[in-house]
Parts: C-alpha cells; sequence; structure tokens
C-alpha cells in the first residue's frame, strides 16, 4: 500500500479504528504488502477481490476511462458470470449506469435492486443468459441486487475509473463499508492510468502502455505489433516492432509503412493488398532484413485499418525442419524396409536374399558392409559379402568362427552385439586387433540368424564411420534379421530341392545325341530364369531303320520334379513307340493316351519329326507345339503351313499328319515356345525373330555359293544354336519358362536305282511281287539275294492284301544298301506292313531271324523287319523300271 493511500490511517489510529472495521485494516495491509510483488491485471484483481470478500458482495467489476475512443471498459472482474460482464463491458458517457455516473460527478453512485421484484431471486451461477424478464444490457442488474460504484481518482485528481460491487441488499451500504471501498479505490488508483497515445516520449517506451491487462501485454511482448490507418499510416508500434524497423516512436509514427526500406524488402505490401482486399486475415513466412532468421507476419482487418504482428519463428522453423527431415527419414526407411520385406518374400534363392540385403537393408541405415555366414553340413560357409576388400575376406575365411570371439558371442547368447568404434571392438575382443584394420570398417552390428529356434548363421552389418546406435536402430536391425534368417532358410531348402530338379532333368535329356548318317544334329538347353523350378521341355535324337532319324521335342506343362519326371516317362515313350517304326501321327495318338492316363492336370506338347534321307522326305506331326522351322540351303527360313493339333492329355486322334520334301543341307529346326514367348513378347513376334536370326545366321557369304554350303559344315546347327540364342535370349529377360532348341542338317543318302510298281489286286499281288523282285535283281546283278529276297516280298506282299484298302505297291531301292518296302497303295505316304505282325505259327519271325543270321540285315528291336537293308557294291548296269 502506497504512503498517499495508507497513510494518513497510520498516522491516525484512532480515526482509523473507528471508520473501519479490523478486518478491513488488515485486509488494507495485505493489499499494501502484495502489491509490488504483481505485475499485469494483478494489484487491481487483488483489491477487487478483497473488496467483495469484505463486503459479502455477489461480485465486483472495474471499469477504466478510454480518453482517446470515450466511455469506459472493464479491465477487471470477480465473482460474476460472463453474461452479465458482458453487459458491463463497454459504457458510453451518456450512460446512466453507476459507474459512469461516479466518475461523471466524482462521488459514490448508488443503485438500488429494481423494484417489484422479490428479495431472493438470485441470477443464475452459470456464464448462460438468465431465463425470464431480466435482459442484460448496458447497466442491467440482476434481481434483487444492488451496484454501487467509487470513482478511482489518481493523486492528481484525475478521474480513471471506477470501481462497482453488487450486492444483494435493499439499502445502501453502511458508512464503514462505503469508507473501506473508497480507500480501497484510492489503492487501486495507483495502478491505473490513462491509456497513452503511441507517439508517447521515446523515454517512456518501455513503459506499459495503460494499467490494463491487454495495453501492459501488448507494450511488453516480445512480438511486433503495428497498428495502420486506412492508408497504411503507422498509428502505433510496440517496443519489439520498432526494433525490427530501426527506429523511434517519433520518427515512424504517421509515415506510410512501405516507405521504410526495410520493409519494402520483406513483399509485406502483397500481403497487405491481400488483406484489404479479402477484408479477412492474411500471412506469410520471411527473411527480415539485416535480421537472421525466419519471420510471419500476420495482417488482421480491423474497423479503421490494419493490425499486423510479426513473430520471430526462427525456432519453430528449426524445429519443423528437423521434425520433416525426421519424418522424411523415417518415411524413407519405412519404405525401404517395405521394399526389403518385398524383396525377400520374392527371393528364392540364397544369393537372391544376399543381394537383396546388400541393395534393400544396407542404404537404410547408412551402413557400407555385409558379410553373411551359414552353417551347411556342419561346415562354415560364406554366401555372401559385399563392401569388404577381397584380401580381407579370404582372411575371414581362412580364420575358423570359433576363434573370432565376437561372433561366437553373438551364437552363444543368441543376441546382436553391437560395437560402435574400433576401440571399442579392439576393447571387447583383443583377438580382433590383428585384422580389425584391414577390414575399412569403423562400427559393427553382429546379428545372429535364427530361423524356426535353429541357429543357421550369423549376418555382420558394418559402417565406414563411427556410429551410435539408437534403440530404433537396434529394434529394427533385429527384427529384420530375423527376416533375413527366415529367407535364407527358405531359400536353402528351394536351392536344395532345385538342385535336385536340375539333376534329375539333366539325367533325363541326352548327354549327346547319338551321330546318325542322315543328319548333323545339335541341342541347346536353357533352364528357367530367376531361379524358377526346373520345367518339362526336353528333346531326343532316335536312329530308325532305314538310315531314317526321328527327332522330337515337347514341353510338359508346369514346373517342378512332377512335370520333370513326366517328361523322362515321355521321352522313354517315344523310345519304345520309335522302335515300332509307327509314323508320327501314331505315335501320337499312343502319347496322347498316356499323358490322359496321368490325369487330367498333366497336359504336354509335342513334335515329331521323322526324315528319310533315302527320299529326302520329313514327315511330322504336331500336338499344340510351335511349328517346324526349315532353313533352305540358300539360307532363306520358312514354316510349313500346318494347324497344329490340341496338346497332349487335350486332343482326340487322329492327328494330322504332314509330309514336305526338303533339299539336302537344309536344317530343321525344332524348339520350345519358352525360345519365342514370354510376357513382352507375342509368340508371332517371337517367331518372326527366331526366322530373323536363322536366316542372318544361316545365309551363306558372298563368295560361297549355296551348293558349297550344303556340302561343308561351313554354317553347321551348332553355330545356327548359338546364333538363335545369342539373339533371342537378351530379349527375353522377363521369361519365366526354360526353353529347348534342336537343330539338325540333313544329308541326302537317295540310292541309285529307284523301280516301285502297282500290284493287282487279291491272291495274285505275291506271286507278281516274287516275279518283278526277282527279275530286278537279276538286272542289278544280285542273283545271289533273289531266294532270300522273294520269300520277304510273300510275306510281306501277302500280309499287306490282308489288310489293303487298295492295290498293293512294291518298290526297290538300292544303292549304299537295298531296300524292299511294300505299302497299302491307298496311301498318299507309304505306311510299312510288318511282315511277322499277324503271321500265324510265326513263320515270319523265323524268316526274319534266317534272313539276319545269313546277311546281316537290319531290323527292329522288337524282331519285327520292316526294311531289308544290305551293304552291296555299287550298281553295275542301269536299273529296270516299271
Amino acid at each position: 500500500m502506497t504512503g498517499d493511500a495508507m497513510g494518513v490511517d497510520e498516522q491516525r489510529p484512532d480515526s482509523a479504528d473507528t471508520r473501519i472495521t479490523r478486518s478491513a485494516r488488515t485486509r488494507l495491509r495485505l493489499m499494501g504488502s502484495a502489491g509490488g510483488q504483481l505485475s499485469g491485471t494483478g494489484p487491481v484483481r487483488l483489491a477487487l477481490g478483497q473488496a467483495v470478500a469484505e463486503l459479502g458482495a455477489l461480485g465486483g467489476m472495474i471499469h477504466i476511462r478510454d480518453p482517446r475512443q470515450g466511455g469506459m471498459r472493464v479491465v477487471a472482474g470477480v465473482g460474476l458470470p460472463d453474461y452479465l460482464i458482458a453487459g458491463w463491458e463497454t459504457l458510453t458517457d451518456e450512460d446512466s449506469a453507476a459507474p459512469v455516473s461516479c466518475v461523471r460527478y466524482r462521488t459514490r453512485v448508488w443503485t438500488p435492486p429494481p423494484p417489484d421484484v422479490p428479495h431472493r431471486v438470485h441470477p443464475p451461477l452459470s456464464g448462460r443468459s438468465p431465463s425470464g424478464d431480466f435482459s442484460p444490457g448496458a447497466g442491467s442488474l440482476p434481481p434483487g441486487s444492488g451496484v454501487v460504484s467509487v470513482p478511482v481518482v489518481t493523486a492528481g485528481g484525475r478521474s480513471v475509473g471506477a470501481l462497482s460491487v453488487l450486492v444483494e441488499a435493499p439499502d445502501e451500504l453502511g458508512e464503514e463499508q462505503c469508507e473501506f471501498l473508497r480507500r480501497v479505490a484510492d489503492w487501486v488508483a495507483e495502478y491505473l492510468r490513462p491509456a497513452r497515445p503511441a507517439a508517447a516520449d521515446v523515454e517512456h517506451e518501455r513503459q506499459p502502455l495503460g494499467g490494463d491487462a491487454v495495453g501492459s501485454a501488448v507494450w511488453r511482448m516480445n512480438d511486433g505489433l503495428l497498428a495502420l490507418d486506412g492508408q497504411a499510416r503507422l498509428t502505433f508500434a510496440n517496443p519489439a516492432a520498432l526494433k525490427l524497423l530501426g527506429a523511434s516512436a517519433q520518427e515512424v509514427l504517421g509515415t506510410v509503412l512501405w516507405d521504410h526500406p526495410v520493409v519494402r524488402d520483406t513483399g509485406m505490401a502483397a500481403c497487405h493488398g491481400r488483406a484489404v482486399t479479402t477484408h479477412a486475415p492474411a500471412g506469410f513466412d520471411t527473411r527480415w532484413p539485416g535480421r537472421a532468421g525466419w519471420y510471419h507476419a500476420r495482417f488482421d482487418p480491423a474497423p479503421d485499418g490494419l493490425v499486423i504482428h510479426i513473430a520471430d519463428i526462427t525456432e519453430r522453423r528449426r524445429e519443423e525442419a528437423e521434425q520433416s527431415a525426421a519424418q522424411r527419414t523415417a518415411a524413407e526407411r519405412v519404405m525401404r524396409m517395405g521394399e526389403l520385406t518385398s524383396a525377400l518374400a520374392e527371393a528364392l534363392t540364397v544369393q537372391d536374399v544376399v543381394k537383396a540385403v546388400a541393395d534393400r537393408m544396407l542404404p537404410p541405415f547408412g551402413a557400407t558392409g555385409l558379410i553373411c555366414q551359414l552353417i551347411e553340413n556342419g561346415q562354415w560357409r560364406m554366401v555372401g559379402a559385399a563392401g569388404y576388400p577381397e584380401e580381407f575376406l579370404e582372411t575371414v575365411q581362412s580364420i575358423s568362427v570359433m576363434e573370432m570371439s565376437a561372433i561366437v558371442e553373438a551364437l552363444t547368447s543368441r543376441t546382436p552385439i553391437f560395437l560402435s568404434t574400433p576401440q571399442e571392438y579392439a576393447e571387447h575382443h583383443p583377438d580382433a586387433v590383428g585384422y580389425l584394420h584391414r577390414s575399412g570398417m569403423k562400427a559393427w552390428a553382429f546379428l545372429p540368424l535364427i530361423a524356426s529356434d535353429q541357429q543357421i548363421g550369423y549376418c555382420v552389418v558394418s559402417f565406414s564411420r563411427p556410429r551410435h546406435f539408437s534403440e530404433e536402430d537396434r529394434s529394427l536391425l533385429i527384427a529384420l534379421s530375423g527376416l533375413v534368417a527366415q529367407a535364407l532358410e527358405r531359400a536353402r531348402l528351394y536351392d536344395a530341392e532345385h538342385t535336385r530338379a536340375q539333376e534329375l532333368q539333366r539325367g533325363l535329356l541326352p548327354r549327346t545325341l547319338p551321330v546318325v548318317p542322315a543328319v548333323t544334329a545339335e541341342a541347346r538347353y536353357l533352364p528357367a530364369a530367376e531361379g524358377v523350378q526346373v520345367g518339362g521341355d526336353w528333346y531326343d535324337l532316335i536312329p530308325l531303320s532305314g538310315e531314317r532319324v526321328a527327332l522330337v521335342i515337347g514341353d510338359v506343362m508346369g514346373h517342378g520334379l512332377s512335370e520333370a519326371a513326366t517328361m523322362g516317362r515321355l521321352r522313354t515313350a517315344v523310345h519304345t513307340l520309335a522302335d515300332l517304326e509307327l509314323p508320327p501321327d501314331e505315335l501320337l495318338a499312343h502319347l496322347n493316351d498316356l499323358v490322359g492316363d496321368l490325369g487330367d492336370d498333366f497336359y504336354a506338347t509335342c513334335l515329331y519329326t521323322v526324315y528319310d534321307p533315302a527320299t529326302n522326305l520329313c514327315c511330322f506331326a504336331a500336338a499344340g507345339h510351335p511349328p517346324l522351322a526349315i532353313v533352305r540351303p540358300d539360307g532363306t527360313t520358312y514354316f510349313p503351313p500346318a494347324d497344329a493339333d490340341p496338346p497332349l492329355g487335350a486332343a482326340s486322334p487322329p492327328f494330322e499328319m504332314h509330309e514336305i520334301e526338303v533339299p539336302e543341307g537344309s536344317h530343321l529346326v525344332l524348339y520350345t515356345d519358352g525360345l519365342v514367348e514370354s510376357s513382352a513378347v507375342d509368340i508371332d513376334q517371337g517367331m518372326a525373330r527366331l526366322a530373323h536370326a536363322l536366316t542372318k545366321a544361316a545365309a551363306p557369304p558372298a563368295d560361297v555359293s549355296a551348293d558349297v554350303c550344303a556340302r561343308t559344315t561351313l554354317h553347321g546347327p551348332g553355330r545356327l544354336c548359338d546364333a538363335v540364342i545369342g539373339a533371342l535370349v537378351p530379349e527375353q529377360t522377363e521369361t519365366h519358362d526354360d526353353a529347348a532348341l534342336l537343330i539338325a542338317r540333313t544329308r541326302s543318302m537317295a540310292p541309285d536305282r529307284v523301280v516301285s510298281w502297282t500290284l493287282p489286286d487279291g491272291p495274285i499281288a505275291a506271286a507278281e511281287a516274287r516275279h518283278r523282285a526277282t527279275e530286278q535283281l537279276s538286272a542289278w546283278d544280285l542273283d545271289e539275294l533273289s531266294m532270300t529276297t522273294e520269300l520277304l516280298v510273300s510275306e510281306l506282299v501277302g500280309n499287306v492284301v490282308r489288310h489293303a484298302n487298295g492295290p498293293p505297291r512294291l518298290r526297290l531301292l538300292y544303292g549304299r544298301t537295298l531296300i524292299c518296302e511294300v505299302s497299302d497303295g491307298s496311301l498318299t505316304t507309304p505306311r510299312i506292313r510288318r511282315a511277322a505282325e499277324t503271321d500265324e505259327g510265326g513263320r515270319g519271325l523265323q524268316l526274319v531271324a534266317a534272313l539276319s543270321d545269313r546277311w546281316g540285315m537290319r531290323f527292329t528291336a522288337a524282331g519285327k523287319c520292316m526294311w531289308t537293308e544290305q551293304a552291296l557294291p555299287s550298281p553295275a548296269r542301269p536299273p529296270v523300271t516299271a
């Protein structure tokens, strides 16, 4: 309490004792002792609270005069609901309310309760408006209450405001109460001063704008605050704003804000224009000239202009930048971890897993090195490494794992070990000092790999710089080591199965192709890409009688051990059926029955081709397989027109058989769809590329004729195979299928002499055949073969006649061999009838055996003769033709 306010009582204690109560004196002393320790509206609210408590009032409020705008406004209230204070918040000079009247007349004013209202009716305690007849407004009183107001007068005699209390009393306060209220008002006067204009003397710029809370806060705030009128002239600037402008209040007030160079460089004019145009708040971030950091300027429209709030947001921007960087890092790490999880899920082999870890796991942590070792058959094997010098890896592999204490500790404890510096590594594991420096690494994470509760190995993630491993780093690395362990265990099982399947497939495919006079052949098998299981692609070359040769290629749909086994069964079946000398269409019919017996889920494609060097004829049939390609001696490539039947297992025989004559030196090209078809290339495009590659590789050089190429190995099947694979396989990068390729170059073995006869139908056919054969052999000076040939012809013709659909046909071919062929004349393609197949009593078999012993003639494995052949001297006389 100041001397002016309380000194009178201290000088006249007797008078004080008689004019106010003891509790009132105590309250005044409390206010005096605490006032100097309070700031802002603290002293005012303290005094108001003591007055309300001493008088037993409902509440109180203090108004302050506004010399610039006129009228009065509330600066403090105690014990009153919001709705009531709202009605008294702003009072004009013309109002008749008690606070205005007491200031106007500089005396105490009592406003009794409204008449005709019950004394005990109380207003609601909440902040909401009361119900009933009471409608609060300027100077309104709640039912049953009155208000007493005393002026707040400074020592200089200026009325700066009013102190009012609401009491529940029908009459005016007593003299002691009024005296206490006056003394409280005098004490408050020391803390209420009229608001000074912004253009106050610069010496008082650090003083509050006024005694009210808002003015004090605005004057003391660290943020800059500017007020502009409608012409953008400065009408107010607090000290923080003046510092930003670099001027005093006298220099800036009344000037246009944009005239200050420091403001022009901030771009505030554009934001000011937006706020004025839209009548809505606007703001932006900017650098402030001459100052480091960032500032935010906010423009708020006001009735008579704009208020500009300028805040230093450097720290906030830094925190936001750090938070944004951390979020980006976390998001990138999450994305990388997601990529790693996906890559591990797709990885099939151990090498795929190691590559995924090196590519996806190291970058998110900033790691530069990786070593991964697994236990296989009780032995440690390094399955992958990255980022280490080769000589260091050789050193690591030369040392037993059990001699490296860091690894032993991780494996024994089954928990990761994190070493942040080389010093820490050397301190805890001195055995590594000799080779540690050669690694080039400065921090390590040793991660045991445990899958299905079994320890399968370890993984070391290393860093080229010292690193502190945060809890987040440790948790992520531990979690990822579990994922890596599961992926490696799965990959090891796949590798073992894949190896067994490959061994099975290699065992089922021919290791080498047989050497036959009719063709020169080469084959290639391309395993499926990206670790896909082995498929069912296969090929074969089978020698037949009469120097003929069968070329076959097929594809069992699907991948895996089951498909590889099915491929082996089909290859065996084709060998068996080929030994029976079945034509291509009949052979595929038998294969179709075999595949159908395997179940509804088994399907296969097949192309079976028979080449006859004696006639240069090629007979083929296909079941759902890509067509045969033929490369002529001049290098041109074409696909014989033929509609393929459905795949084996889905077809309904008969299959269609095709026959085409191929010149000597041509190439027969058989292939599977994996060579010409993929997800990126359809089969038509693939076949066009195949034809282009074959033509380019087989075309004879400009200085070499096609005839010369046909008689030499200038463009052999092996070179064509390599050229085709080199041209097509790089373009099939997305293929997930295996492929097979078989190319055979034809040779002509046409006999020097060929004669043929169409025999009469009926029983006399055999006699006519014996006669013509004997006469022809005699003309060729082969009389010694007459008897055996006569017997054989008789058996063959008799066999055909019994099952013929037309007149039989007899043909003799004589070159390096003698061939006797009897066929059903109704067929365009010769179909050989087996001599002993239907012969009762086994005479045919006896005959075949006798012929074989006498002349060394070749027969089928089943002992059923289809061709007779014997090495003979070249013909001495021209043939006799019929």
